[in-house]
């Protein structure tokens, strides 16, 4: 993984030393709310609706297992001994004291982490998939574009005051893991004819208030155009983006309005200009990132049957929470953070040292973030799969549900966001109780449930098989359902199947759908595909049979 240099680290301490002395004087009086926001806001920290909220980057997901040890230390510490793992592969502390954060920011220093640009309007943490460098079926490894991109982005002097926030996404892999076509740039890797590595470049994605799968403008850029044209597009937009309407701020808005054709002319004209005064990206730079992420000493070793004659447990979780790799003899295992009855995302201080110590001895030192709430070891040898699977069930962290229906994405919904109209981790766990049953998940298949506690969509729920929208009605939680939604390759947006249900009978409704799959399916038939297949017509039917206080 990356490691920082001098310059890093000088410029990640001095930043640190900044706010410390901007939290000084806003605590002392002498800087007011609004001036302290801008100042909080470039460093990750929100104020919510308990206590303050400070997210920590984790670039691409990747984090080594020092980071993850120091972020455990770090959440019993300052917080309640427990961290919250995002859809952006961020880290999110809950309930630090204001005047705590400058030294919670210093310790993350120590191990080469910091919380710049994890919010405000600017761009955000960069994304990639989760089996970046692994996956079989990948072009080549995401990961070095996307700390190019981090290094070119953090402080970027033209886009630190963007009209909106600003995602970047990038993926190798057909099946996008990352999500990228509903980012402000999606960016997936090609090859051209003589396999010189490139960009197919989709912009305008987004969720939130106004939903828009990103569209392609252009199909092939080539690996030495890469921050030139990003540039260009970043200056488009911020020159032409709205600033007077927060809902309407976000490029896939200006991307609309103006048409991708139009948008693409725009583009190209900056681009080519700036082509003639700034120099392309050098080999030399990007074979030097490169470096960083070149392959772990793997073994010499075969494929091996691992779950052969052991109990149906471990062969339960070895089909649903491990992965094939690339390297003979290896495989991906994931840590499951969707346990029933604990919140989606959520990790213990405890939890976070204790798989940090197993990354160690099995893992290469390695942890990844994934899209989907959870925490993925990427490259442990296959005889050790069992001995990886004892530990993580004493840890709580072996729940054999990934890709499951209870495998759910939960944004911390009205618990803690000052955003949210509704509840989220109550709603999780009654759907946890509901289907608590594993023979029954598993018969039931491959099923996304994505749920938001408000309209900003940080649960994803637009591209969720089964999307739930969390709503106020005259001061009580409601609940919308969309179904229909879904990313990996196959981008599409959820529809809305009618009323919205009470909090009570969320998990009910999704059991009435998933029945109407289970009369309609053909053999093999994952749920969205039998929704593609027959449309929503009959699962409204089926999910409102019985209910009568929808309004």
């Amino acid at each position: 993984m990356y490691q920082y240099d001098q310059l890093d680290q000088a410029f990640v301490d001095q930043r640190v030393s900044e706010f410390r002395d901007q939290t000084r004087r806003f605590l002392a009086g002498e800087l007011s709310e609004d001036e302290f926001k801008l100042l909080r806001l470039r460093n990750g920290l929100y104020i919510q609706r308990h206590a303050p909220m400070l997210r920590i980057a984790i670039p691409y997901g990747l984090l080594a297992s020092r980071q993850l040890r120091k972020l455990g230390e770090i959440a019993r510490r300052y917080d309640r001994s427990f961290g919250h793992f995002t859809t952006r592969q961020n880290l999110q502390l809950n309930w630090p004291k204001l005047e705590d954060v400058p030294d919670i920011l210093e310790q993350l220093a120590t191990v080469q982490m910091h919380a710049i640009q994890t919010s405000g309007n600017c761009i955000r943490n960069v994304t990639a998939d989760h089996m970046a460098g692994i996956a079989e079926d990948e072009v080549d490894d995401p990961r070095p574009y996307c700390e190019i991109i981090r290094q070119w982005a953090n402080l970027h002097p033209e886009f630190t005051y963007l009209p909106r926030k600003f995602k970047i996404a990038v993926t190798g892999s057909p099946a996008d893991r990352a999500a990228s076509e509903v980012h402000d740039i999606g960016l997936h890797l090609r090859r051209d004819k003589q396999g010189n590595i490139g960009f197919q470049v989709l912009v305008g994605g987004g969720l939130g208030r106004t939903p828009i799968i990103g569209q392609v403008i252009r199909e092939f850029l080539p690996l030495p155009d890469l921050l030139s044209y990003l540039d260009a597009i970043l200056r488009v937009y911020n020159r032409y983006g709205r600033r007077d309407n927060i809902h309407k701020a976000r490029i896939k808005i200006l991307v609309k309005s103006l048409g991708i054709a139009r948008f693409r002319d725009q583009v190209e004209t900056e681009w080519q200009a700036a082509r003639d005064i700034a120099p392309g990206l050098e080999a030399s730079q990007v074979e030097r990132v490169r470096s960083f992420f070149q392959p772990p000493a793997y073994e010499s070793l075969q494929n091996i049957d691992v779950a052969a004659g052991r109990e149906p447990q471990f062969q339960a979780w070895y089909r649903y929470n491990t992965r094939p790799h690339r390297v003979a003899g290896y495989r991906a295992a994931f840590v499951s953070l969707k346990a029933h009855g604990q919140n989606p995302g959520d990790m213990s201080s405890g939890q976070m040292e204790a798989v940090a110590a197993l990354a160690d001895r099995v893992s290469f030192g390695l942890i990844r973030v994934t899209h989907s709430q959870n925490l993925l070891l990427g490259d442990v040898r296959q005889s050790d799969l069992y001995a990886v699977w004892q530990e993580l069930r004493g840890l709580g962290l072996a729940m054999p549900n990934i890709g499951t229906l209870t495998d759910m994405i939960a944004c911390p919904g009205l618990d803690f966001c000052s955003l949210a109209n509704a509840g989220t981790l109550n709603v999780a766990k009654q759907i946890q109780e509901q289907f608590d049953d594993l023979d029954y998940l598993y018969d039931l298949g491959d099923i996304e449930i994505k749920m938001s506690g408000c309209m900003n969509a940080c649960g994803h729920h637009h591209v969720g098989h089964i999307g739930i929208l969390g709503v106020d009605k005259h001061g009580e939680e409601w609940y919308q359902i969309t179904l229909g939604g879904s990313v990996n390759g196959f981008t599409a947006l959820g529809e809305v199947i009618g009323p919205s249900v009470p909090q009570a009978e969320v998990a009910s409704t999704i059991e009435r759908i998933v029945e109407v799959y289970r009369a309609e399916r053909e053999d093999g038939e994952r749920f969205i595909e039998t929704i593609r297949r027959i449309g929503v017509k009959p699962f409204k039917e089926g999910a409102y049979a019985t209910h009568s206080q929808a309004a």
